[in-house]
């Protein structure tokens, strides 16, 4: 009977995932009661104030206590909370609120661990004194403490407020929590009897053995035009408001992982993944940002202009505003303020709390071929072996799930898949890469190796009495690892080593899908929120943080298995905090639709603005069949995606790019080749990320922050500081206005033409390619000759493209390690800059003294847009030689403009990448 019951959920399951996204099966804010509770509340609510204010560890630390009203009796008073307050290097703030562990909660409430680096803690700025003000109005001083030389934090004690200010000038805010008095913290009970805290939805009943555990705040950004971030939704770049005036019906922005295939395109929604931080910005020019770090489930309003107009509750009426509301099922508060004031500012204070994303191994950012699934090894062969025939470079293939020996995995079909090293190993031997999936759900099979060993070690996660947790995955009857605990974790990495993961070669790598977690018979397709990790923790407490273990726990299995020398590759579904640190993420099942092609772009640009850099959607959409105008345009939009991936649904008909007539495997060539070209662009720039936090597809007012045209311009996007690149999200559209921003000129990709910024333009966007452009000021390298993939371009030479800004004057930089090894981080790397001025381009070393990496490439060829004399020759020092000079059409790769202005171009210089020259311009 249990069988049959299976059998016939998951045919519901796997039919409602080839039809479409059922809302009902998911709860809404008004089914959720923390949610519905909090969004309840007026403003004022609050009735907390500040006290017993001291300086503890260099640390602000104080008591939140609740004023008592005439009515109260003291058994009704709740107990005081301890709060914290600790600031950091580079104008980062930290504010925490727990309850008192003194007064013996009923357990302590869980804090999110190895989010953090420990590298933070060393900004720690030790606070010797705390200074009192009062604020105009109160009856109470507050106090206030250093943050930077422009900035200080305030401690508002009655109304209790939090916020960072600017010293100089009137003081202006940035950012502030609490100011609208919505602070609301249930404290845990211990049940007695009478007390029903059990929560239902649908046939799923959750105990809630702790009662209510909610908190809620509001949160105000100052001189906010917009606020971003709080991924992951498909939606608008640009958040919009969600409860208010002119807001009709809305839900939150939700953050909660989930497993949801077809998903709306343009919803507040939940998705895969969650990662609680915001950033804002005006008008101005100036970014600020907030974070909370907490895995349980949240829920998020950014509310409407006037929300507040009968609160009476007085704020600075010089500064526009933008108010939301943060509320979370459990956990503590463990807020981050940002101060910026840039937009790179934000993104690098952020990427200090949480880190910066890890480098990736340069094949990893080439092309990627999936599909569910290659059905043996001999489809695997024929599509490698395509690919070489129409003169595709790729990277990597991918096995699905269907590759494993009845979806146990770390096995392979022993009939489809009979000698996976060999066909691995032929696939190295072009270069390539195969990546096999890896879920979090272990099939209850007492013959599977894996399952009886992680049973005899206790290493599941528990049910809510106690028992290994059992719940419906792809392989039936599944138990999940218990990704909580550092040593499930570090035995789970374990079994990646070549003896443990039988048939797999140095050459293997990992995806690691389902692990939100997806429990197909739980509530909401996931694990019930009290089912017990490890240390009692419910897994309502770290529900959004298990598919970041999990990505953590395979990712430092890679490193194991190949002694710490190699750099791991794992892609995850699942995202918190610190995801960036571990690998790849992509945006789920998304569907062969145009809007689910210009919705990637915003879903992109708010990973990167959150820290996860290597980001991408799949090429052609899981669901459905795209038809080759889309699939096309999804390739051209892919090819600057940092994580570029083509990938579809076993119901789907076969969509590899050779397979919609000579013409469309033409064009989807050139796309991918024009990834590859740029290959080492990508790579210095994922340098980039990896050192600052400064993600590599960005918005428009990252690099223009006082353009206020590019504050909701989510249709086009920046690929480090040099291109801008404009998608084609219309059926039949052959032209598209692209608005190119900043008073600098912009040169087309395709025919190096010159237009002016700060002004919307008419472009052409015929089949061939999607409006790109590179900014005027800047130098861009290439590598111009096709290879069958990344690795075999290693010793080609480069291409500089300079583009000349109305100085005549550009910047650029290039990053080279071995792509693979850890070594980079020991000074075995090659970094760049090249600089044209007063008609010469000079290479300088920016690596340190102790730099050891040598190569023999050379700069093949210079191209110089928007030159403005008409030279005859170049000198080539130290090397005392002439350079040839040519005037001729722009060239990109193997194709060459057929119209357009002519360009400069020097010809074999023979300069090496990893030495000190100069080229004049005679």
């Amino acid at each position: 009977m249990r069988s049959l019951l299976f059998v016939i959920s998951l045919i519901c399951f796997c039919s409602q995932t080839a039809l479409s996204w059922k809302k009902e099966e998911f709860r809404s804010c008004d089914q959720t009661p923390f949610c519905k509770r909090a969004r309840s509340r007026t403003p004022g609510a609050c009735s907390l104030t500040v006290g017993d204010v001291s300086i503890t560890d260099g640390d602000l630390v104080a008591k939140l206590v609740p004023k008592k009203t005439p009515n109260q009796e003291d058994g009704d008073q709740i107990k005081p909370l301890v709060l914290s307050l600790s600031v950091y290097r580079d104008g980062i703030v930290r504010f925490r609120v727990d309850e008192d562990h003194s007064l013996n909660p009923p357990k302590k409430r869980f804090r999110v661990p190895d989010v953090v680096v420990s590298e933070f803690e060393e900004k720690k700025i030790w606070l010797q004194k705390v200074a009192t003000e009062t604020i105009s109005g109160d009856t109470s001083p507050s106090s206030v403490v250093y943050v930077s030389d422009g900035y200080e934090a305030v401690v508002r004690h009655d109304p209790f407020e939090v916020y960072v200010r600017e010293k100089s000038g009137d003081r202006r805010r940035v950012v502030s929590l609490n100011s609208h008095g919505l602070f609301d913290f249930e404290q845990l009970g211990k049940k007695t009897e009478g007390d029903n805290w059990e929560e239902k939805f649908r046939t799923h009943t959750d105990s809630r053995p702790f009662g209510p555990q909610s908190i809620s705040f509001d949160v105000s950004f100052y001189d906010s035009s917009f606020v971003y971030g709080i991924p992951e939704h498909a939606t608008s770049f640009a958040l919009k408001p969600t409860k208010g005036p002119g807001v009709e019906e809305s839900e939150p922005y939700r953050l909660f992982n989930l497993d949801v295939f077809e998903y709306d395109h343009d919803s507040p929604f939940g998705l895969y993944g969650s990662i609680p931080f915001m950033v804002s910005h005006g008008k101005s020019g100036k970014t600020c940002g907030f974070f909370w770090l907490n895995a349980a489930e949240m829920q998020i309003d950014v509310l409407a202009n006037g929300w507040d107009a009968e609160s009476g509750i007085s704020l600075p009426s010089g500064q526009s505003r933008i108010d939301t509301l943060w509320m979370s099922e459990a956990g503590i508060v463990d807020t981050f303020f940002f101060v910026g004031p840039e937009p790179k500012d934000v993104v690098k204070q952020y990427a200090s709390v949480t880190g910066t994303s890890a480098m990736p191994q340069l094949f990893a950012t080439g092309y990627h071929q999936c599909r569910w699934n290659y059905k043996d090894e001999e489809d695997v062969a024929q599509v490698d072996s395509k690919f070489d025939e129409h003169d595709i470079p790729y990277d990597v293939l991918w096995l699905d799930i269907e590759h494993t020996d009845g979806k146990r995995y770390f096995t392979w079909d022993s009939v489809l898949f009979p000698h996976p090293e060999e066909m691995q190993k032929k696939l190295a031997a072009k270069g390539r890469k195969m990546v096999t999936i890896v879920d979090p759900h272990i099939k209850r099979d007492d013959s599977y190796f894996l399952h009886k060993e992680a049973t005899q070690m206790g290493h599941y996660v528990k049910d809510s009495s106690g028992k290994d947790f059992d719940g419906w995955c792809w392989p039936g009857s599944s138990s999940y690892i218990d990704m909580l605990s550092p040593e499930i974790r570090e035995w789970w990495g374990g079994r990646f080593s070549y003896k443990n993961y039988a048939g797999s070669t140095p050459s293997l790598y990992i995806w690691n899908d389902m692990n939100e977690p997806s429990v197909f018979n739980g509530p909401e397709v996931t694990m019930p929120r009290d089912a017990l990790h490890v240390g009692g923790v419910e897994h309502r407490e770290v529900h959004n943080a298990y598919g970041y273990y999990f990505h953590m726990a395979t990712s430092d299995g890679l490193v194991m298995r190949g002694e710490g020398k190699d750099r791991p590759f794992v892609l995850s579904r699942a995202i918190f905090p610190g995801t960036q640190r571990y690998g790849a993420i992509w945006t789920g099942d998304n569907t062969a639709e145009w809007e689910h092609l210009r919705v990637s772009i915003p879903m992109t640009l708010t990973l990167g603005l959150t820290g996860i850099s290597f980001s991408g959607a799949d090429i052609g959409g899981f669901f459905g069949n795209p038809e080759p105008e889309l699939l096309v345009r999804w390739y051209q939009v892919g090819a600057y995606y940092p994580f570029f991936r083509g990938h579809a649904h076993h119901d789907t008909k076969r969509r590899e790019p050779w397979l919609f007539g000579e013409r469309n495997t033409e064009l989807m060539r050139d796309a991918i080749h024009t990834r590859y070209m740029l290959l080492p662009y990508f790579y210095t720039l994922f340098r980039e990320a990896n050192l600052t936090g400064v993600p590599v597809v960005r918005p428009l007012w990252m690099e223009f922050p006082q353009d206020e045209a590019t504050f909701s311009n989510d249709e086009a996007f920046m690929v480090g500081d040099g291109l801008l690149v404009q998608g084609v999200y219309t059926k039949g559209t052959t032209h598209a206005s692209v608005y190119l921003p900043g008073k600098v000129s912009w040169f087309d990709l395709r025919n190096g033409k010159t237009y002016v910024g700060g002004k919307t333009h008419k472009m052409d966007a015929p089949e061939e390619s999607i409006p790109a452009f590179q900014k005027a000021g800047t130098i861009i390298p290439r590598k111009d000759r096709f290879r069958r993939s990344s690795s075999q371009m290693d010793n080609d030479p480069y291409t500089l493209v300079v583009a000349l800004n109305s100085s005549q004057e550009a910047a650029g930089e290039l990053y080279i390690d071995d792509g693979k090894s850890f070594e980079f981080r020991r000074g075995a790397y090659i970094h760049r800059r090249f600089v044209f001025s007063n008609g010469v381009l000079t290479s300088t070393n920016l690596a340190p003294p102790q730099a050891r990496l040598s190569s023999q490439c050379v700069i093949d060829r210079i191209i110089l847009l928007g030159h403005s004399s008409g030279p005859k020759s170049a000198l080539v020092e130290p090397l005392n030689q002439k350079a040839e000079i040519e005037m001729g059409p722009l060239r990109m790769g193997g194709l060459v403009a057929s119209s357009g202005t002519k360009v400069l171009t020097i010809r074999k210089p023979g300069v090496r990448v990893d030495q000190d020259w100069t080229v004049k311009i005679l």
